[in-house]
């Protein structure tokens, strides 16, 4: 299924003028950022036409990719995060954008051999795996929407419940939810993946390079090793339960249980050798033979949580192609045409409620103070919210289990609908919305309790011939369920997901009413992940792709930059650094330390509750430009962005 842009038009390649200023723009930023990153006893930085040149070695020792790409390494460790404000990335023909510069180089190395823009996001993805396990990988899953200029695909990739799961499934033997880390940590959260299937899925339609020659990239970085970023040393010693993994603990920590330091060349044979079967076989590699049993042994043999996993599970997991959920809003003057993922993801619904609401309040006028939301922007924006995330709370589920109010989705979306929830905000805080009732309709579900959610990675793309990809695929928690596959006789591995923590808890509330969102066999849990692509309704011309990781808190990420890029004229660098805000029902949350005292007193004044506390957002962005195109990473972790 896909949504059809009218008019029909093909966005044309930005023209190539004088010498090539934006490209030596977009190279000499990412090189800057990066080497400003580099860790004592890295090599100095090679010069080559490639942005991040190859080392010397940058042969695998693995089997050979096919003529027409051949992958080269660079000889550049990861950069960290939080290091600082980021300059933003200006290029003319292409762009890729990820959380990791290794990954973003594997991307761009892929468009540069002409590849498209789902080659590169496979490229990009598979490299994640290795060098940011802590966040996305072949053990988890992902949302991708497509546009080729004339039509958006979204492609579902979301994991699902075993067949033997059932609603009961989090609950303990007091009949009482589990905490939380009781039940992710083990094989009792862990999802059937989809990753692998939803990239076949897209490479099929809008692959231009052999599947083979896109996993080469992290088959020789698994080989040869990369160098530990300071954000994936400070994540594995905050980590108190991938220890409790034998094989994770041998991989990642030290005999003195200490991670290994920033810097350290970490080789992941098991991983290369899974890799190679996936590039050699496809998916099935993972999902039947000896990878499959590996899986399914770790799931299943837990010692004190073991999981209902499969084999017949894996074998019968299918990707999903899915109608992508495009609405026209109003920001700076202007409609835009925005386009997210339905359900199972309640990401474009929830921020489209919350766009659609703000027109509908001063908010709507207010521009920035002092280069930052003022407070009485943030108290519009956080009602919007707290209306948007009570819908979501009741609503929202995997659409094959559950239906949707007034039998449409879009129903949410409607612009009569959000003009009356919108008149529910008032100069104070309401503090806790009800949800509405959409199209008149009335629930018979439950809304679901506020539970924790994290993790993820988000990739964006755009290539020379007018494709453009946003991407946001996950694990779910912060290293998922801490239980790493591996092969016998080798070290290493990859991470399973806990993605089924992403379910209700509990499955009914204390009227008997079931939670749309509870557990039930084969069911996809839904998710936050926003990955979204603007266009200027006009033309059908793509304005922008984005998204970001940071669970229920990805929702207000992309929402702030898509108000910073299109109500506040801010690039996308800037619209990024933004200072991190929202509510996901409760609580008004501040970026601690990113805005003035005066700001929570104001919104206290206004009746709220005021939380300040860490927003780890990931954002990545890329927005169309007169000349080509500009992208985005955020200072808050270690992406960047590179093109031509």
């Amino acid at each position: 299924m896909h949504f059809t842009l009218k008019p029909q038009h093909t966005p044309q390649r930005a023209a190539q003028t004088p010498a090539s200023s934006l490209r030596r723009t977009a190279r000499v930023a990412a090189l800057t950022l990066i080497a400003g990153a580099w860790v004592a006893g890295c090599a100095s930085i090679p010069s080559g036409a490639g942005g991040l040149a190859p080392s010397a070695s940058s042969a695998s020792s693995g089997s050979a990719p096919a003529a027409g790409f051949t992958y080269r390494r660079p000889d550049l460790p990861e950069a960290a995060s939080g290091l600082g404000a980021k300059p933003g990335w200006a290029t003319q023909r292409f762009a890729v954008a990820a959380a990791n510069p290794l990954a973003t180089d594997a991307g761009y190395q892929v468009l540069k051999a002409g590849g498209s823009a789902v080659d590169a996001a496979i490229a990009v993805q598979m490299v994640l795996t290795l060098v940011e396990p802590q966040s996305s990988g072949i053990g988890g899953g992902a949302f991708l929407l497509h546009s080729d200029g004339r039509q958006v695909r979204a492609y579902d990739g979301r994991e699902t419940a075993p067949a033997a799961a059932d609603e009961r499934l989090f609950l303990g033997a007091d009949g009482k939810p589990l905490p939380f880390y009781e039940a992710v940590v083990g094989g009792r959260s862990v999802g059937v993946p989809g990753l692998l299937r939803m990239l076949e899925m897209a490479h099929r339609q809008h692959g231009q390079l052999p599947w083979a020659q896109l996993i080469q990239p992290a088959i020789t970085l698994a080989e040869e090793g990369f160098a530990v970023s300071p954000r994936l040393n400070t994540l594995l010693k905050a980590d108190a339960h991938l220890r409790k993994d034998p094989l994770a603990a041998a991989f990642y920590y030290q005999p003195d249980g200490q991670p290994h330091p920033v810097g350290h060349r970490l080789r992941n044979p098991a991983l290369a050798e899974v890799l190679r079967r996936v590039a050699r076989e496809g998916p099935n590699a993972l999902y039947q033979g000896e990878v499959a049993q590996a899986i399914i042994a770790k799931v299943q043999r837990h010692p004190g949580n073991p999981g209902r996993m499969t084999l017949e599970d894996l074998r019968n997991y299918q990707a999903r192609e899915r109608e992508p959920l495009c609405h026209d809003a109003r920001a700076g003057g202007r409609t835009w045409r925005i386009c997210g993922f339905p359900p199972p993801s309640s990401g474009a619904i929830a921020i489209g409620q919350i766009l659609g609401m703000l027109q509908h309040t001063p908010a709507a006028a207010m521009p920035l103070r002092d280069a930052r939301p003022s407070s009485d922007w943030l108290h519009f924006y956080t009602e919007a919210a707290r209306l948007a995330f009570a819908d979501r709370a009741q609503y929202l589920g995997d659409p094959d289990f559950v239906a949707p109010p007034a039998g449409r989705w879009d129903s949410l979306l409607a612009p009569d609908y959000l003009r009356e929830r919108a008149r529910l905000i008032g100069e104070r805080s309401m503090r806790v919305a009800s949800a509405g009732q959409p199209g008149g309709s009335r629930s018979s579900w439950a809304p679901m309790p506020d539970q924790p959610e994290y993790g993820t990675s988000h990739i964006s793309v755009v290539d020379g011939r007018g494709n453009a990809v946003a991407m946001t695929t996950t694990i779910e928690d912060q290293f998922g369920a801490r239980q790493m596959v591996g092969l016998e006789g080798k070290s290493g591995g990859f991470l399973l997901n806990n993605e089924l923590t992403d379910f209700s808890f509990a499955p009914t509330d204390a009227q008997g009413r079931p939670v749309a969102n509870r557990v039930q066999p084969g069911k996809r849990p839904r998710s936050s992940m926003s990955p979204t692509l603007v266009f200027d309704p006009a033309t059908g011309q793509l304005v922008a792709s984005l998204g970001s990781p940071g669970g229920a808190l990805i929702i207000h990420f992309t929402a702030k930059t898509l108000w910073g890029t299109l109500a506040w004229g801010l690039d996308a660098q800037k619209a990024i650094d933004l200072p991190n805000f929202g509510s996901t029902g409760g609580p008004t949350l501040l970026e601690e330390g990113r805005f003035p005292a005066g700001t929570a007193d104001a919104l206290r004044a206004r009746g709220a509750e005021v939380r300040e506390q860490a927003m780890t957002s990931g954002l990545q962005a890329i927005t169309r430009t007169p000349g080509g195109w500009f992208g985005g990473a955020d200072p808050r972790r270690e992406g960047v962005v590179m093109g031509d």
